[in-house]
């Protein structure tokens, strides 16, 4: 059978159900990429695709049609979506669409902002300085959105579920189960509908050798904790984030509290200790003043971290890291783990 001339829904569909007959079949993926994980991670090795996938339910999604080819006819998270030519106008309605549709070199003409440290995630903020704002991502403003005269909606049921339908009458609307862990498949679902699938499997394989590169450079089997510190709770990052997935590709351990299935686990001030390992990568959502991150790193339990007196405790950008969600904030990760493991 020619695996490159079925469409990209039956070839994700084909990779979600025989993936594990084809582990060790793809070149140049480390013993990480070739697993069946605790978060799902399953190797990809069918039409010269060869980055992992984290998600069976989202990877079912996409289009019968040709690469490139329109109209077609887009199956996602809320039913089908046809869209009778390429979008030119894009409004996405968070930061993983966002990355996504700048990874693949389209402009969006609406962006929402956040309640981070920055309104747009600073590592894409030059490359939207013409996008409008149409509210927040907790609170989107339709009115903002139909001035834009989208052809594009890029969204997430998790986000704006109950928007879809006024949405949907603005403009096609195409939404994801929801974002995190499930990027790549995201990733992939948004090429579909902007006609640029192609690419869009270009820039995974490319990030996968990228990460496959990284753990094998990595010397020894350091454990890597994810700390992020938010108003009213405090967050160890695990199997079913962006970044757990990124570390995952890599092969990376993680401590025993973090290796869940779960997005996150969350601990008080009072057991920082439980954030503690080889290399602590930390963060806040807003000021460290409002988050408590401030009054946590000066205080006694701190100080008690090896990762801390290793100097192995490195602050990171929250943007990237967390509010990223897309492969041009995953590429960066992996560049910042690179700057800090492999000496």
């Amino acid at each position: 059978m020619n695996f490159s001339k079925l469409g990209a829904s039956w070839r994700r569909t084909l990779i979600a159900t025989t993936a594990l007959a084809l582990v060790g079949l793809t070149a140049g993926c480390g013993a990480s990429t070739t697993s069946d994980s605790g978060s799902g991670n399953k190797d990809v090795a069918i039409g010269g695709e060869h980055f992992t996938t984290a998600d069976e339910e989202t990877a079912k999604f996409g289009s019968d049609a040709e690469a490139g080819q329109f109209p077609r006819t887009i199956t996602h998270a809320n039913g089908t979506t046809t869209l009778d030519s390429k979008p030119k106008r894009v409004v996405v309605l968070d930061t993983g669409e966002l990355d996504e549709v700048i990874s693949l070199g389209i402009t969006p003409v609406g962006i929402p902002s956040t309640e981070g440290s920055s309104p747009i995630p600073s590592y894409l903020a030059d490359k939207v300085k013409d996008a409008k704002t149409v509210g927040t991502i907790q609170e989107l403003n339709l009115e903002s959105i139909a001035a834009l005269k989208p052809d594009l909606i890029l969204g997430s049921q998790l986000r704006a579920d109950k928007l879809y339908s006024q949405l949907n009458d603005i403009a096609p609307t195409v939404f994801s189960i929801r974002p995190g862990f499930p990027w790549k498949e995201n990733f992939l679902l948004a090429g579909e509908a902007l006609g640029e699938e192609t690419k869009a499997v270009d820039v995974l394989n490319d990030y996968q050798d990228k990460a496959v590169k990284l753990g094998n450079d990595v010397k020894g089997d350091p454990e890597i904790s994810l700390l992020r510190f938010m108003p009213e709770k405090i967050r160890l990052y695990a199997n079913k984030s962006l970044l757990g997935v990124i570390l995952q590709d890599a092969g990376l351990k993680r401590p025993a509290n973090q290796n869940i299935d779960d997005l996150a686990a969350e601990i008080s001030a009072e057991n920082l200790t439980e954030a503690d390992s080889d290399w602590i990568f930390y963060s806040s959502y807003g000021t460290p003043e409002a988050t408590g991150e401030k009054a946590a790193i000066e205080g006694p339990l701190w100080k008690k971290l090896k990762a801390v007196q290793n100097n192995q405790a490195v602050r990171v950008d929250d943007d990237v890291w967390f509010l990223g969600l897309g492969p041009t904030g995953a590429s960066q990760i992996l560049d910042d783990l690179r700057a800090n493991l492999v000496k």
